[in-house]
């Protein structure tokens, strides 16, 4: 039964239950101890053996309940074929053909669990496994000897055969519902969430532009754990600054008189300033789904940022600080796309006059503490670009990083103006997945 311990905690730890070495030889002592015979005993003694606080004993007792499950072969098999008439009498050629003419739910289900152990069902993981699984442990079951035996059926053409050929094949289909049941809560009950973390992977690399409408709530709670750990990370790094790292020299100095005894350390503290943010956003259709998730990044880091001041432009540029301070940012941006009550004028984009609005009627918002972030794709349409307004914002800013969606092959192709751009520019960065937004905020932040 040590083999069976053993998958319940694989299972355990699935579902999200920490479990180390020293507990699962606690919980193998406490299992020989009370043994396998009292269900609710076994389950308060693996209880004390391995959860550690109280949401985790409901997630291990809930784990128990499906693991120590056995609720597989109990709908019976239609016994009768149409009116009421019994089957016909079947040979048995093999175990498994008997316990299914027989509904032996125990034999069964035995044969089940011993076909799963040995195939190492427990090691399940992924979606597409199901089908693969299912075959192997009917093949382990014995389904070869069941559909040789149908072979043998279909070759007689007799009433009784045609009858015993489809009490084997209604056989045939309980037997196969019952595996992809079991494998299927197997795969529930080992892969945990081991499939939507596949999935978040592959959401933090993908094109932010590519991604469909139904991944945006997934996106949106990756989004919230990424600012949950950046926020944490950066609040434990201000309390280190707060408290300081010891001076040993001014220590020692300042207890000469004590005979060198450390009673009164001394620290050296650095003080973390929050930075202050103004950022301009280009919401073209070709970049506002970059916009979006940008911005929730940011405005979810209320703890590590100081100020943020947002301005988005199309062919020209307004200030939406108020709107986002007051609306999530999904509701913000399609306030500000269907007007608002703003003077945003959304037809082709216009860096010149949108930077040239910042210069004329913003530009007292960027001070020497001051990060300016520009996302956009720097597409002007042909227009002239007027770098001089970029350059004269980059003057007053700490630093101006710009941030494009595009890849860096297509930066200065066709009627992107971006090499004209990149002088007064402290960085230009490839930004069009989530892993590009979250090393940039916290590049951004601990600097």
């Amino acid at each position: 039964m040590e083999g069976v311990l053993e998958d319940f905690i694989t299972a355990a730890r699935a579902a999200g239950v920490r479990i180390s070495i020293s507990e699962t030889l606690d919980a193998v002592r406490a299992a020989a101890t009370v043994g396998y015979g009292d269900r609710a005993l076994l389950k308060d003694a693996l209880a004390v053996s391995l959860a550690k606080t109280a949401a985790e004993k409901r997630l291990l007792e809930d784990c128990f309940d499906r693991f120590f499950s056995f609720h597989f072969f109990d709908a019976a098999r239609r016994g009768t074929d149409r009116d009421g008439e019994a089957p016909p009498r079947v040979e048995a050629e093999s175990p498994l053909v008997r316990m299914l003419l027989e509904e032996d739910r125990a034999g069964l289900i035995a044969a089940m669990t011993e076909a799963a152990r040995q195939e190492n069902l427990s090691q399940i993981r992924y979606l597409t496994q199901r089908n693969l699984f299912a075959f192997r442990l009917l093949s382990r079951m014995g389904a070869e000897d069941l559909d040789r035996q149908l072979r043998g059926m279909g070759a007689l053409d007799t009433p009784g055969a045609v009858a015993t050929a489809a009490a084997l094949e209604a056989a045939k289909r309980y037997l196969v519902e019952n595996v992809r049941n079991y494998v299927q809560s197997s795969y529930e009950l080992y892969a945990g969430d081991e499939g939507l973390r596949h999935l978040e992977g592959e959401l933090r690399l993908v094109k932010l532009s590519n991604i469909e409408q139904r991944y945006f709530a997934r996106i949106h709670e990756i989004i919230r754990r990424m600012v949950k750990r950046l926020n944490d990370l950066h609040s434990r790094r201000r309390k280190r600054a707060r408290r300081g790292v010891l001076d040993f020299k001014r220590t020692l100095r300042e207890n000469i008189a004590c005979q060198g005894l450390l009673f009164a350390p001394s620290w050296k503290k650095k003080k973390i300033e929050r930075p202050q943010f103004v950022v301009i956003c280009d919401i073209s259709r070709s970049v506002l789904r970059t916009v979006r998730f940008l911005l929730l990044f940011l405005y979810g880091l209320n703890e590590e940022i100081a100020r943020i001041r947002t301005f988005v432009f199309c062919s020209n540029l307004v200030e939406v600080s108020a709107i986002l301070d007051s609306y999530p940012v999904d509701e913000a941006l399609s306030r500000i796309q269907g007007g608002a009550d703003i003077p945003l004028i959304m037809g082709r984009t216009d860096y010149d006059r949108s930077f040239g609005d910042f210069r004329r009627n913003h530009l007292d918002a960027v001070t020497r503490k001051t990060t300016v972030l520009i996302l956009g794709d720097a597409r002007n349409n042909y227009n002239d670009p007027r770098p001089d307004h970029l350059k004269a914002i980059h003057d007053r800013a700490k630093r101006l990083i710009w941030l494009n969606p595009e890849v860096p092959a297509f930066w200065g192709a066709g009627d992107s103006e971006l090499r004209r751009y990149s002088p007064y520019c402290s960085v230009i960065r490839e930004c069009n997945t989530l892993d590009h937004i979250e090393r940039l905020i916290h590049a951004l932040i601990r600097s």
